[in-house]
């Protein structure tokens, strides 16, 4: 039943109007006076930043950091939008026709289709689905909405869904939370966020898409707070509670974080929007989630970075080994500023430190500034969120993983995209810029029959095949040596390399590429590296970098085929480690305990069911390497419609 009981004092704010006056629109002519300046400031320091870089001269140059000089120096393959209302993570996958050519869809038959299908990263049972939405943990349950059209493959008719687990791994279909069934939601039910109240309850705000394709912020709670599957879920009367403010475009309005307490016992959140084509996360204060204030300033902002959807904000911690609830604060204490940039579909972070007086946060080096310097990960992932589970005390990271493959393809087999397995999120102390994400514990709890390989030495140039029967479902951990006689003779090379421009695997180095060849058949037609490469400068000085090659992931030709990767940091005494999880279509790859992180979708037509195999490679002119593996075969995760009896409760 609804639950009589109001989750926090009723309030006499409409908010139903938003062309009208509202509580959270005061102090319009402050807001603005108040970016103008903070974004002036900002450009002076990017300009400063810009012609420090200098110009790349074609290639993607990176940092000290392992950061992009820019968002737009990759190469985009951008698909064609559907029409000017689209909403938040649209796919149009039209894109592989090269130079204006047409492309015929590859002939993809059911045995294909149906391999692509993952057996252990989360997934409807059908349809299109992307960003994740208000993820927690209550009474006992992990909680997981996402954006989802029940009613095809491809994005549109964006609800709700709802799934529910003990362990996040098996997992159990609910119904729909929330449909886009209310003037303020009808054209989507967008991307959102949870809170867990001191009392227990929660709230949730969303983003709706309005009749008139505006989009504003909408209150919901549970109907009964004391149902541990929370159902269903009622809408505030008064939706919205939030409208574009003066300065924003009714486009450039969505995302709400996860809210914040302040130390005058207020609550606080983000939202993302951009100013031209400046990123900004706007900030405001509520007692009630009902009423609103504007902050006179931003939280942050980022010039050239474009619109801001999803903006994340979290505490992490310089001492402990643990997560920390989303209002932690305090000396031993940083704060992450998370982006996904709608201009390039990448999510960006930064550290920095929050200002809790005036609501602002300062990146710790501005080189590596939300949208130009580091991402969670290098592959496919985007809209990423996290949340505190006060379960286990340590911070889940959640992200989309979209596909690659054509929007025919999709149609075909009646689904799109999967979610990563969910991540630990960490403060890496020993390099103090970057993060550490890895796959949560229980994922270990698939493992089956295990295989060890000590000290295996690969020539230059050679593959060596591992036997670990079908290669579909693996989890890989492995450590490389190199030859420590061929780093010190390498003379050094004034050449710039990118993982995504330097060729992949097919051009030798000295001393790399070496790595893994996933997904691969017995001939090695189709093939997937996930290999480190190391180059050497003209100072003698070592830069490491983590890549992924898709070029021949696949014979089919209309799937994605590009090559992904970054620099790592490998600190003095580390070897250099890799983890891999090979779950069918997926591979998540993380590096030095994950530091540098790389998402792909490959859709291999020959390496698939018991031809997938899985080898060591060293395509380096000079070096061997030897590698140590332990590697896991994967058990399927349960993934299932609730049951009507509810005897798993």
């Amino acid at each position: 039943m609804v639950d009589t009981r109001p989750f926090l004092p009723v309030s006499s704010h409409a908010g139903s109007d938003p062309t009208g006056p509202s509580e959270n629109r005061r102090k319009p002519m402050k807001l603005q006076l108040s970016i103008f300046f903070v974004l002036l400031t900002v450009g002076f320091f990017a300009a400063l930043l810009t012609s420090n870089n200098g110009s790349d001269n074609g290639f993607v140059k990176e940092n000290e950091h392992g950061s992009l000089a820019s968002p737009s120096s990759e190469k985009q393959l951008r698909p064609v939008s559907r029409g000017p209302a689209v909403g938040v993570s649209e796919k149009s996958n039209r894109l592989f026709a090269k130079d204006n050519e047409n492309q015929l869809a590859y002939p993809w038959n059911n045995s294909m289709l149906s391999w692509q299908r993952t057996a252990f990263h989360f997934q409807p049972e059908k349809n299109w689905m992307n960003d994740p939405n208000g993820p927690l943990f209550y009474k006992g349950w992990y909680h997981f909405f996402y954006q989802y059209n029940p009613h095809a493959a491809v994005w549109g008719d964006i609800v709700w869904g709802h799934a529910v687990s003990k362990d996040l791994i098996h997992w159990l279909h609910l119904p729909l939370a929330m449909v886009a069934d209310q003037w303020y939601d009808k054209n989507g039910v967008w991307t959102g966020s949870a809170t867990i109240l001191p009392d227990g309850k929660v709230v949730m705000l969303y983003t709706g898409s309005t009749t008139e394709n505006v989009q504003v912020q909408n209150l919901a709670y549970p109907a009964d707070h004391s149902d541990p599957l929370l159902i269903n879920w009622v809408k505030y009367s008064g939706n919205p509670v939030l409208v574009p403010p003066p300065g924003i475009l009714d486009k450039d309005f969505r995302d709400p974080t996860t809210a914040w307490l302040t130390s005058e016992g207020k609550w606080r959140i983000t939202i993302g929007s951009k100013i031209n084509k400046t990123g900004v996360a706007l900030v405001y204060d509520t007692k009630d989630f009902i009423n609103y204030e504007l902050l006179d300033g931003i939280l942050h902002a980022v010039p050239g970075t474009g619109m801001w959807e999803c903006v994340d904000f979290f505490p992490v911690s310089k001492t402990e080994e643990n997560g920390l609830d989303t209002s932690v604060n305090g000396p031993s204490v940083k704060h992450v500023v998370k982006a996904s940039l709608d201009d390039d579909r990448h999510d960006y972070y930064s550290i920095g430190t929050y200002h809790e007086k005036n609501g602002t946060w300062i990146p710790d080096e501005p080189k590596i500034d939300v949208g130009i310097g580091l991402r969670y990960d290098y592959g496919i992932y985007y809209a990423a969120k996290t949340f505190y589970d006060q379960n286990k005390n340590r911070r889940v990271l959640w992200g989309w993983i979209g596909e690659s493959d054509s929007e025919a393809a999709d149609m075909q087999k009646g689904w799109a995209s999967v979610q990563s397995i969910p991540r630990t999120i960490l403060f890496d102390k020993k390099t103090g810029t970057h993060l550490l994400q890895w796959p949560v514990e229980e994922i270990e709890s698939l493992r089956l029959k295990s295989y060890e390989f000590n000290q295996v030495k690969v020539q230059a140039g050679s593959v060596v095949p591992l036997d670990v029967g079908p290669a579909t479902q693996l989890d890989i951990i492995a450590e490389f040596e190199i030859d420590n006689e061929a780093l010190e003779k390498t003379t050094g090379s004034n050449v710039t390399f990118s993982c995504s421009s330097s060729g992949g695997t097919v051009e030798r180095g000295a001393l790399g590429p070496f790595g893994l060849l996933v997904l691969a058949d017995d001939s090695l037609s189709e093939q997937t590296p996930v290999y480190f490469y190391i180059a050497k400068g003209s100072d003698g000085k070592l830069k490491t970098f983590f890549c992924n090659d898709q070029s021949r992931s696949s014979v089919a030709s209309d799937v994605n085929k590009q090559i992904y990767g970054n620099l790592v940091p490998v600190l003095e005494g580390e070897k250099l480690s890799l983890r891999v999880l090979v779950d069918h279509s997926i591979v998540e790859s993380f590096a030095q305990g994950g530091r540098t992180v790389i998402t792909s979708r490959v859709y291999p037509t020959k390496a698939i069911y018991g031809a997938a195999k899985l080898f060591l490679f060293n395509n380096a002119t000079e070096a061997s390497v030897s590698a140590s593996l332990r590697i896991w075969q994967m058990n399927s995760a349960f993934i299932r419609p609730y049951p009507n009896d509810k005897e798993s409760q």
